[in-house]
């Protein structure tokens, strides 16, 4: 696929009526196949901007996936060309078994159950958790819950992936493994992360998230390192 895969203009996110907006004229886009991330101290809005994205949350303006405007009535449809990864895992397990779970959205989408259980098979193996597929959900470790879950966002192939903290509950040997997997994936991927590494050996793009809006646009990683660790004014009022 080419051409933009995700676009969003003058969005907002308000929670509360009468208080300030969360997130206020967010405007970014991803082309097919780029790989950004989205990083910001916690609770600067990562999470609520990548749910904004795919209409999870009450939000103002204007966002088009693969060139389709997302809206009430095309949000079920658009959903189905994005891979989402929850920061919590377990928001996104349904089923009794990990193989269940992960061939859920190939099922939904009319491939045949078998055909659907050997795709997830493989998905569930790239992550090195086949081994895991008749287990049950609840039986998991969070790190095995948040590779199950991964597993199912990869399995449809589809064209945009929104990762919100992939490599939490990783380790190390986990975290390079899966850096060489999204690297290799045809996917855009939008990754909310505060995980540097990741960034630095997979991200083209490095977004800002602060004080509510999109500080910078392909900001570079000693600049985020040096805001992030900095406790003087300056430091301060970058990240307000």
């Amino acid at each position: 696929m080419t051409g933009e895969v995700l676009a969003c203009r003058n969005l907002s996110v308000s929670w509360e009526p009468g208080r300030p907006p969360t997130l206020d004229g967010i405007a970014l886009s991803l082309a097919a196949g780029e790989r950004v991330a989205l990083v910001g101290l916690n609770g600067s809005g990562k999470t609520t901007l990548l749910m904004a994205l795919v209409g999870l949350v009450p939000h103002r303006g204007e966002i088009a996936i693969c060139g389709d405007r997302l809206s009430r009535r095309s949000a079920p449809r658009l959903r189905r060309r994005v891979g989402f990864l929850f920061n919590v895992p377990e928001d996104q397990l349904l089923f009794p078994t990990v193989i269940e779970d992960v061939a859920f959205g190939l099922v939904r989408d009319g491939v045949a159950a078998p055909a659907a259980a050997e795709r997830a098979l493989e998905a569930l193996a790239q992550l090195g958790v086949a081994h895991l597929a008749e287990e049950p959900v609840h039986h998991l470790s969070h790190g095995q819950k948040q590779r199950v879950a991964l597993a199912g966002a990869l399995a449809t192939e589809p064209p945009l992936l929104l990762l919100d903290e992939p490599t939490a509950g990783l380790d190390p040997p986990g975290r390079v493994a899966l850096a060489e997997l999204l690297a290799g994936l045809a996917s855009a991927q939008l990754i909310a992360t505060h995980d540097l590494e990741l960034v630095e050996h997979l991200c083209s793009r490095v977004l800002l998230l602060a004080g509510g809006g999109l500080r910078d646009d392909g900001l570079d990683l000693a600049t985020v390192r040096r805001l992030w660790s900095s406790s003087g004014p300056a430091g301060r009022a970058a990240r307000s």
